[in-house]
């Protein structure tokens, strides 16, 4: 089976071709083994990428084999991977995800992604906005989002002080989200600059989050921390965010290609 190997600002990915669909019954297996840092190639996540009467899709899993609904860093990925590949011409494509068609287009060498449009409300978010929740170090505020995928936003005075590993893990399976979310805990730098690191539903500790970007930026405008465009410095780089007038975020950053190969174990 032959992969690529991508990253953006660190998140990295393993890509397969798989545009007859015939990897996704065995895909979260196929997920669990490819993602393992020590027997496996080593990634935040699998992404298949299928083809449906002429559109690309992005199906995206997990290193534990759960599905997520949307990924940035994985979208901007695959956009590089379809226009290197040949698959795409010009300078814009459209490609499918469990959250919806987002347009992608080329800016020099990075890519600009319309994520769409947050929601405050809805199936995989809590009831009632802003949830408190009790902590050994005191109450935390933390904000619900939805960019495509369910996320936890939590401001926060000193990020390098915030006890990410214990905390992480504790407000991703908290019981207020009806399955698990993303969490980002943001420091604000000044109105146009957010310092976030993430604990990624299903991954854990990440060097970037797109989504999770966006997350924090939609929150930080909405409670005017910060303007509505801002730089989203993570741990693996950063990310230029747009909320634009008509409601709808732009993500702008790299995708790079690191090596291709060939899998050869069975996954049955």
């Amino acid at each position: 089976m032959r992969f690529w190997k991508y990253h953006g600002i660190g998140n990295d990915f393993i890509l397969v071709e798989d545009f007859l669909g015939n990897l996704l019954d065995c895909a979260p297996a196929l997920a669990e083994a490819l993602c393992h840092r020590n027997f496996g190639i080593g990634g935040d996540g699998l992404v298949l990428i299928t083809q449906d009467q002429g559109l690309y899709t992005m199906r995206i899993f997990n290193p534990d084999g759960t599905e997520a609904e949307m990924c940035g860093n994985a979208i901007r990925c695959v956009a590089d991977h379809l226009f290197v590949q040949g698959y795409a011409a010009g300078e814009t494509l459209y490609i499918d995800t469990l959250s919806g068609v987002k347009e992608i287009s080329r800016v020099g060498d990075l890519y600009a992604v319309d994520m769409g449009e947050p929601q405050f409300s809805g199936a995989d978010l809590p009831s009632g906005g802003a949830q408190a929740v009790e902590t050994s170090r005191g109450s935390l505020q933390v904000y619900p989002v939805s960019m495509g995928n369910p996320h936890g936003v939590v401001f926060v005075d000193d990020l390098p002080a915030v006890d990410f590993s214990r905390l992480g893990p504790v407000l991703e399976k908290h019981p207020m989200w009806p399955a698990h979310a993303n969490i980002e805990f943001v420091g604000v730098q000044h109105a146009t600059a957010l310092q976030v690191k993430v604990w990624e539903r299903g991954a854990g500790p990440t060097l970037a989050c797109g989504t999770g970007a966006c997350a924090a930026a939609v929150w930080a405008a909405r409670l005017g921390l910060a303007e509505r465009q801002v730089t989203v410095q993570l741990p693996g780089g950063h990310l230029q965010i747009r909320w634009e007038d008509n409601n709808h975020v732009w993500m702008i950053g790299p995708a790079v290609r690191v090596f291709e190969g060939y899998y050869h174990n069975n996954i049955s």
